[in-house]
């Protein structure tokens, strides 16, 4: 069975960091994809960022580009989404999935399987 545990959201100034991890266990499968999503009030879940576990190929929203970076640690089988420069419009509830699939870069959200039970991100202004 799959587990995903989200750590390190909290609150922050505008133009704060945080780093989020996601420690995980569970994922038999060589290849995988694990994701940060976030879901604020009122808005759908978006993908904020991926990274694949073949060759570490990474992918990220064009909204947090340049701001936000995901790494991984094989090690502690765990993933971080380092965020800088935070805004208002990040705040949100984030949570980290797997997917198994690999068919499509990024993974449609429909193929992530195993979820989080999500941090809250709260960006003051």
């Amino acid at each position: 069975q799959v587990q995903l545990i989200e750590s390190g959201g909290g609150l922050v100034q505008a133009g704060g960091s945080l780093r989020l991890s996601c420690a995980f266990s569970g994922i038999t499968m060589n290849y995988y994809t694990i994701a940060w999503f976030r879901q604020a009030p009122g808005k759908e879940r978006e993908g904020v960022s991926y990274i694949a576990s073949s060759d570490g190929s990474t992918y990220y929203t064009r909204s947090v580009k340049g701001r936000f970076t995901i790494s991984r640690d094989h090690v502690k089988n765990t993933v971080y989404l380092q965020m800088n420069n935070l805004q208002p419009e990040d705040t949100a509830v984030y949570y980290c999935a797997s997917e198994i699939i690999g068919a499509d870069w990024p993974p449609p959200t429909k193929h992530f399987n195993s979820w989080g039970q999500g941090t809250q991100v709260t960006v003051s202004s």
